[in-house]
């Protein structure tokens, strides 16, 4: 228990929350609550935090179990080999994270034979002691043939590599060299000769320095790749200059064996310090990319996710191709399949003519209203094909088909259409994207959508559980029709997971739809915990009971009726008449189990109840006169789309089947720290083209509108 309390108390401090917050979302996460049920209902308990200072506090906790986990090895491990002493266990208890905790157990950890251990094999340990210490040392007086010190110099050899081993294994000098590394080293990066020629994508490496602390992300991430494949050599090592004049003023300078202490010093920074400071320097850099490229991805996914829905209208659907023509189908309001085949706009003669009647009447016999390509190969020509038919209001745009193979192939594709093709399935993703993105890209792994930076290099744990994370946070802030969603969209929906997903869909299809969320309770394994969790996120719109269309949970419909009752109408009334809304004074209904938080968020429920919070859908398109990278010239405005964001700038698709770059310098007429701050992931802007390298393959574009900055003097 005083070890729970001292965990809350350092969440507290380092999260800058008070300790009762950190207390109270601990308890709830043990019992099972989810982070968008706690903070979406439990805000009184928790003082109103957020998804991500709640997912911080788990995290966190997590974290510190670990810590526990190894501490409580250590101890034990010292236990069996008679190694602890009160003082040993005091220290470990103290430690306050995994390094000082692994600092303090080094000189005790079982190790492979060292050169010190076959030192004091031969006996020379007290010699060591002598010279350490700075007492008489007689080196003459360890000489022993039979264990091979064979002279005094063999003698020395062996104390300088028993001395090495106690500086490496010295906590306090370790901290400080640490010190000096994280805020000195050097990160140095050179090509290997004999892969020089096949190495060209890291050709920006093949000599290379900067300070290591600097470094950003995406360049560590791109050095530390090109290490694993064998092109380059880094090394991480702050100048030798800083860390030896330490090591020497520490245990050289006024010894009386200074020439014997300094070259043990010196072997020992080369042979033990140096490397192991330099993999731990490593690991914390790796670390870090890692966790600032995986929350770059994160927030591209999660306005990716709720990029806003075309909404419940019936779609045509192509997915393009040259030699094998468009895959077509027509898909009704709820992405139902009512027809495929296979049309050739981009060919020739018949077949083009064949193909322009066939979706002319398509639109006319299934009253479609949108036309979505996607963007893949052939898509620029397949649009300049449909928008020259005469389909009225239609509206016609293409749709990033990013990860729609992986759908197309995946366990839920072969289950839902088991005779279709592959690519039918695809055009079937790429319509139903259109319709609902979020319901579409759920179905997919997060990784295959196509944005973000090195997400195959980064820590996956970290990158799965992150995604994970976000693409809860997505399902349950719009919320989720149960009689129409997804498996994989109900999986995701808090307190449900897979399992109570398939039950829901199996009770859904052998009694039909449920007609209220107290009906989920006849779900086989949906008892009331789960029910608690997950009742609030899903909606049921045909419901008699208009609240189940609503973000307010079951537990607080009595509230919400007794607001009706003092008003003198119906839970309808009064969610459709403002006029009635505005005689509540929600103080009033203040209780011990609701406060201002929850009665707020009840008034904001019932004046907009089952609204989707995502943006209206606005219709792009692209410059009708470009087509290819040939098209383009410095000084060109062009529309664009966000299509991925790095740190160091924003991919833009501009229509000519290569994204161009807007460097993070070209993004404003201001100092512009974090791309995201500027731009989001499928936002429409119009961008100036800069430089266009077809050799290189890259096109250099830019926001800048070239007036100064509002602030500037």
């Amino acid at each position: 228990m005083n070890q729970q309390h001292s965990h809350h108390a350092a969440i507290a401090a380092d999260m800058g929350l008070r300790h009762e917050q950190v207390k109270k979302t601990a308890l709830l996460l043990n019992e099972g609550a989810t982070v968008p049920f706690i903070a979406r209902y439990r805000k009184e308990t928790t003082g109103s935090l957020d998804e991500v200072v709640i997912a911080g506090i788990r995290d966190r906790l997590l974290t510190l179990a670990e810590l526990d986990k190894r501490r409580m090895a250590i101890v034990e491990s010292l236990e069996k080999r008679a190694l602890l002493t009160d003082e040993l266990r005091q220290q470990l208890l103290s430690a306050q994270g995994i390094t000082a905790l692994e600092d303090i157990y080094l000189p005790y950890r079982p190790k492979r034979r060292t050169r010190g251990m076959i030192a004091r094999e031969r006996g020379l340990e007290p010699l060591a002691r002598s010279v350490f210490f700075q007492e008489t040392a007689q080196p003459e007086h360890y000489l022993d043939p039979d264990r091979g010190v064979l002279c005094v110099e063999d003698a020395l050899a062996g104390a300088r590599d028993i001395i090495a081993e106690w500086i490496n294994e010295d906590a306090c000098t370790r901290e400080k060299l640490r010190n000096i590394f994280s805020t000195r080293a050097i990160i140095t990066s050179t090509v290997i000769k004999k892969r020089e020629a096949e190495a060209g994508k890291y050709r920006d490496y093949f000599d290379w320095q900067e300070a290591a602390a600097k470094a950003p992300s995406h360049r560590l991430l791109a050095m530390f790749r090109g290490e694993n494949e064998k092109f380059l050599t880094l090394s991480i090592r702050p100048p030798e200059k800083e860390p030896l004049r330490f090591l020497h003023d520490r245990y050289v300078k006024n010894s009386r064996h200074g020439g014997q202490m300094a070259r043990a010093v010196d072997d020992c920074y080369q042979r033990l310090l140096a490397p192991s400071l330099e993999n731990e320097l490593y690991r914390e850099l790796k670390e870090a990319a890692d966790h600032e490229a995986i929350g770059v991805f994160a927030a591209n996914i999660h306005d990716l996710l709720l990029a806003p829905p075309l909404g419940p209208k019936r779609v045509l659907a192509l997915d393009p191709g040259f030699r094998t023509g468009a895959k077509l189908v027509c898909l009704d309001e709820q992405g139902k399949l009512l027809h495929f085949e296979t049309i050739f706009p981009t060919h020739a003669g018949e077949k083009a003519r064949l193909a322009a009647r066939t979706v002319t009447h398509l639109v006319k016999k299934f009253g479609i209203a949108a036309i979505a390509i996607g963007n893949g190969t052939a898509s620029r020509e397949t649009e300049d094909f449909v928008r020259a038919l005469p389909l009225g209001d239609v509206l016609v745009t293409l749709v990033n088909e990013d990860g729609a193979s992986i759908y197309s192939a995946s366990e839920s594709a072969r289950a839902e259409f088991p005779d279709l093709d592959l690519t039918v399935r695809g055009a079937v993703s790429i319509g139903r994207r259109l319709q609902d993105p979020l319901a579409e890209l759920v179905k997919i792994d997060p990784k295959s959508i196509g944005v973000g930076q090195y997400q195959h290099d980064v820590n996956q744990t970290e990158l799965k559980n992150s995604l994970d994370d976000v693409v809860v946070s997505c399902v349950n802030s719009v919320g989720v029709e149960v009689n129409s969603a997804s498996l994989e969209l109900l999986s995701h929906v808090s307190g449900l997971g897979p399992v109570l997903a398939k039950n829901i869909i199996a009770c859904r299809d052998e009694r039909g739809p449920f007609t209220s969320r107290k009906d989920l309770l006849q779900v086989p394994r949906l008892g009331a915990k789960a029910f608690e969790q997950c009742a609030g996120f899903l909606r049921i719109h045909a419901s008699r009971n208009p609240l189940d269309n609503s973000g307010i949970h079951p537990e607080m419909y009595a509230t919400v009726e007794e607001m009706a009752r003092d008003t003198g109408c119906t839970v309808d009334q009064l969610i459709h008449s403002e006029a009635a809304r505005q005689q509540i004074d929600i103080t009033n209904y203040i209780s011990d189990t609701r406060g201002l938080p929850t009665l707020s968020d009840i008034m904001i429920e019932l004046a907009r109840p089952g609204r989707d919070p995502r943006k209206i859908f606005s219709p792009f398109s692209f410059a009708r006169d470009v087509h290819t990278v040939h098209d383009l010239h410095p000084g060109m405005q062009l529309p664009g789309i966000v299509s991925n964001i790095t740190k160091f700038g924003a991919f833009v698709d501009i229509g000519v089947h290569m994204d161009g770059l807007i460097h993070i310098s070209q993004l404003a007429d201001r100092y512009v720290k974090d791309p995201s701050e500027v731009v989001k992931i499928r936002q429409q802007l119009t961008v100036t083209i800069l430089e266009v390298d077809k050799d290189r393959s890259r096109i250099s574009l830019s926001l800048k509108t070239g007036k100064p900055p509002l602030n500037t003097p």
